[in-house]
C-alpha cells in the first residue's frame, strides 16, 4: 500500500508526493548500514531510497532526519521479526536461546556484512549527534533488559539457575551479541557461530 509521507518541512500549495515510506527507508537502512552515515552522500541514498533528491528534501528537512527515521525503521523492523520467531517458543531458556540465535543469524550472509545500524552508529555518530546517541542508548538498553528478562524468567519458571546473577549475565551476553555483530561485518562465516550460542548459554546453568 502505498503510504504519502509526512514531510517535517512546510509545503506550499499543490498536490504532495505519494510513494512507499517504508521502502524508502528500507533502502536508506541499506546504504546507511554498508556506508555509515558520513560516507553516504544525497545523490547514493536518492538512488536507494529509490527517489529522486529534491524528493527527498521535500520529504525530509535535510539527511540527518532520513538517516533517524531509517534507524527508528530498522529497530522496528526487527523487533517484529524477533517478536514472530519468539512465538510459541516455550520456556524462558528456550526463549533466551531463539533470541541469542536470531542475533547470531542476523550476523551472517548479506545483512551480516552490511553489518547493525545500532552497532555502527554508535561508534560514528552518537558520539557527536545527541539525537542520534539518545536512540543508540534506548536501542541498547533494550536489548539489554530483553535478556536481563529472559534469564529472571527463566529462574521463575525453572529452566534458569537461580544462582545466576541476571543483571550481569545479561549484560554480558548484550557485550557478547554486540561484538559479534561487529566481528561478522568484516568475518561474515558461519563458522564459530554455534560456539558462541553454546558459550552463551553456559553462562546461565
Amino acid at each position: 500500500m502505498t503510504k504519502t509521507l509526512a514531510s517535517p518541512v512546510q509545503r506550499g500549495p499543490g498536490r504532495p508526493r505519494a510513494f512507499d515510506m517504508d521502502v524508502a527507508l528500507d533502502g536508506a537502512v541499506r546504504i546507511f548500514s554498508e556506508r555509515g552515515f558520513n560516507a553516504t552522500s544525497i545523490g547514493e541514498l536518492a538512488e536507494a531510497m529509490g527517489l529522486a533528491e529534491g524528493s527527498i528534501y521535500k520529504a525530509f528537512k535535510d539527511k540527518k532526519a532520513v538517516f533517524l527515521a531509517a534507524f527508528d525503521r530498522y529497530r522496528e523492523v526487527r523487533e517484529d521479526r524477533l517478536r514472530k520467531s519468539l512465538a510459541e517458543t516455550g520456556t524462558a531458556r528456550d526463549r533466551l536461546r531463539q533470541v541469542l540465535r536470531f542475533y547470531a543469524e542476523s550476523s551472517l550472509g548479506e545483512e551480516g556484512r552490511r553489518g547493525c545500524l545500532v552497532v555502527s552508529s554508535a561508534s560514528e555518530v552518537a558520539t557527536v549527534d545527541a539525537d542520534v546517541a539518545e536512540r543508540v542508548a534506548q536501542a541498547f538498553k533494550g536489548n539489554e533488559m530483553r535478556l536481563v528478562g529472559l534469564i529472571r524468567e527463566g529462574q521463575d519458571d525453572g529452566s534458569i539457575s537461580a544462582q545466576v546473577d541476571a543483571a550481569a549475565v545479561g549484560h554480558a551476553m548484550f557485550c557478547l551479541l554486540q561484538g559479534l555483530r561487529l566481528v561478522r561485518k568484516v568475518r561474515p562465516s558461519r563458522t564459530g557461530v554455534e560456539t558462541v550460542i553454546a558459550t552463551a548459554l553456559k553462562m546461565i546453568d
